[in-house]
């Protein structure tokens, strides 16, 4: 039996006719930028998340970098987040001249160690960027109430928390803006790169709009310098058709948890769903003795497996600039070193989680 790790292939067929008419649709009405196929993508997707705003974004990264100027950081304002994360994270806050402060995360859910956060905000402080990592988010209403406190900007990078809840509410509900990635793998993927920006904020809507289409309102009158960062219509009619199964399949994802959870070894320590939260499992994280033995032993038996993330940032060669030293977030290193990712997908088979959960235990025995 072959297993990967994300099946695309398997998710395109599942509706493909849908997805291959409404391709078409945009073909022969030749409506590639804006228009009524991204408008109702926005208005679907704003309906979805229970926000007033929804704005399509060329990516996850392009997102975020529309946050923090919407935020309106300036050189050397700081911006606190984890670094057990993608590059993008972090990346856009350099991107705004911005300087990072890492926090490390909690070693049950991997995600934002609140107390710590609350020793690391200094008098530079201007944002926060909390990441709700593998499809789950950490105690948002008590982050929020730390970042009213501090008057800081709160932005929640949801690129892998699509239809995740913390207390009934997601990604957007809490923060200033939360960003989200419709990369292809992402729990609601493109066709490519795709992204969006939610807020519940007019002025930051506005600002936003105004942002990722070269600063104008209409054709060819600009009231700011911009980017060029719109969402392509065929990705925004692609999605709009996908978005009507994420409720479903982000059922299934937690049934595959579910089995996981109940059947997997007890030599594994699983991912743990926080109380409060809705987890949604973009990925399905595991932390493994022998890892690169497990993993090994997976893919002679056809299963594929990957880490997010192998190196934690602040030790990424990028970030070599700001001199911090290997121990400076043992929790974050410790996960990078021991998590393993094994499949998760909405197709996944009963078969299939059979075979995957029995050739991991089988490897402990």
């Amino acid at each position: 039996m072959e297993i990967p790790l994300v099946d695309l292939k398997a998710n395109y067929v599942s509706i493909k006719k849908e997805i291959d008419d409404v391709i078409q649709h945009v073909l022969d009405e030749t409506s590639f930028i804006n228009g009524p196929y991204l408008e109702e993508f926005e208005q679907n997707f704003a309906r979805f998340c229970n926000v007033k705003h929804a704005i399509g974004s060329s990516s996850g990264t392009s997102a975020l970098h529309l946050a923090l100027l919407a935020a309106g950081i300036k050189s050397g304002d700081e911006i606190i987040t984890v670094p057990n994360t993608f590059i993008a994270t972090t990346e856009t806050i350099s991107q705004v001249q911005g300087r990072i402060n890492f926090v490390d995360v909690k070693p049950d859910t991997a995600l934002i160690d609140i107390d710590y956060l609350k020793k690391k905000i200094t008098s530079k402080t201007r944002a926060l960027i909390v990441v709700h990592l593998y499809g789950q988010m950490p105690d948002m209403k008590h982050i929020k109430e730390i970042a009213d406190d501090h008057d800081l900007f709160l932005i929640e990078d949801a690129a892998q928390a699509h239809a995740a809840e913390w207390q009934g509410h997601q990604p957007g509900y809490y923060g200033d803006i939360a960003t989200f990635s419709f990369f292809p793998a992402k729990n609601l993927g493109c066709y490519g790169d795709g992204g969006a920006v939610v807020t519940n904020n007019d002025d930051l809507a506005e600002h936003i709009r105004l942002l990722l289409n070269h600063g104008r309102k209409q054709k060819y009158k600009h009231y700011i310098e911009g980017y060029n960062y719109r969402l392509d219509a065929l990705q925004a009619a692609i999605l709009n058709k996908k978005l009507q199964h994420l409720q479903g399949w982000t059922e299934k994802r937690r049934m595959h948890a579910a089995f996981y959870n109940k059947h997997l070894s007890e030599n594994i320590k699983k991912p743990v769903e926080a109380s409060n939260a809705k987890h949604v499992y973009y990925m399905y994280e595991i932390q493994a003795p022998k890892r690169e033995e497990l993993r090994n032993f997976l893919q002679k038996h056809g299963i594929h497996t990957g880490i997010h993330y192998p190196i934690p940032l602040h030790l990424q060669p990028a970030y070599e600039h700001l001199k911090i030293e290997k121990g400076s977030y043992p929790v974050s290193e410790h996960l990078a070193d021991n998590i393993l990712s094994i499949p998760m997908y909405p197709e996944l088979t009963k078969d299939q989680l059979r075979y995957i959960v029995d050739h991991i235990n089988r490897f402990y025995d």
